[in-house]
């Protein structure tokens, strides 16, 4: 029985470093993403192919650039979705002698010569591959093991609380972890397809505005009365692939919050209570 293509292994080698980079566990993950916990861990074993998208969001949270990731990711969904199987060049056929090339003895040299380019590059390929792979292929620090999917130990104490919040990012100071947040109200799905809620967290008493399945522009703002709204832009694909959250509103008081949601353009402006 054939295992998983190396390339599929090496992807989920380096999902998996990634992942323990953030030091968020799966339920964090699939707070923090589109994707639920058991697809998150699909993702990581290699049990199932890994949407771009999740690799983007995977490596926007650790601030690494997606770029040598997502070469691995093209090799594995290549292998994921056949197309390996069909896109392999073949060797071509050597020349038909011709009345003026008796015997190919004049067509040779040129077929020798395509030959070994060919090979060459072939060669080349294989190479880059090789060292794709062994770049991805992430290890634990001084183990030489794979990185383990074991999640660290997630409690530590909230970094702000209520005014000394404000203007702050929920993420950062540990506001935003499950069991620590709720919605407060409705999510909201907007013309365009974009979904936002007002977030809160007893703990740090202090709220927040979430947006997800954006597009590349849009723009959220959250206020309460007597503050400045807080706002946060999806700036590239990366951002529209994940959960984006503004700054928080510090306070406990929960009632006369305010989201409002800005598509990519300015027009069509709409806002929401709490």
């Amino acid at each position: 029985m054939t295992g998983p293509a190396p390339e599929c292994v090496a992807l989920a080698e380096g999902l998996r470093e990634m992942r323990a980079r953030t030091g968020l566990s799966l339920a964090a993950l699939a707070e923090r993403t589109p994707y639920s916990k058991s697809s998150w861990e699909r993702y990581l074993n290699g049990k199932k192919p890994a949407p771009r998208q999740a690799v983007e969001a995977l490596c926007a949270m650790t601030g690494e650039p997606a770029g040598r990731l997502l070469a691995l990711w093209e090799l594995a969904d290549a292998e994921w979705s056949g197309r390996a199987r069909h896109t392999r060049p073949a060797v071509p056929p050597p020349p038909t002698p011709t009345p003026a090339d008796p015997g190919g003895a004049v067509g040779a040299p040129g077929w020798a010569r395509r030959r070994r380019l060919f090979t060459v590059g072939t060669g080349m390929v294989a190479v880059a591959a090789v060292a794709a792979i062994t770049a991805l292929s992430v290890r634990g620090p001084g183990t030489g093991q794979p990185t383990s999917l074991t999640s660290p130990a997630l409690d530590p104490a909230p970094g702000c609380q209520g005014k000394s919040c404000e203007g702050k990012d929920p993420d950062r100071m540990s506001c935003g972890l499950p069991g620590r947040v709720d919605s407060l109200g409705p999510q909201h799905r907007t013309g365009t397809g974009a979904s936002v809620e007002i977030r809160y967290s007893s703990v740090c008493a202090a709220a927040w505005g979430r947006i997800w399945h954006s597009k590349v522009g849009d723009a959220i703002e959250v206020s309460a009365p007597g503050t400045r709204p807080h706002r946060i832009v999806v700036r590239n694909t990366a951002d529209a692939g994940v959960y984006r959250f503004t700054p928080m509103v510090g306070g406990p008081d929960r009632t006369d919050l305010r989201l409002c949601f800005i598509p990519a353009g300015g027009a069509g402006r709409k806002c929401f209570h709490s």
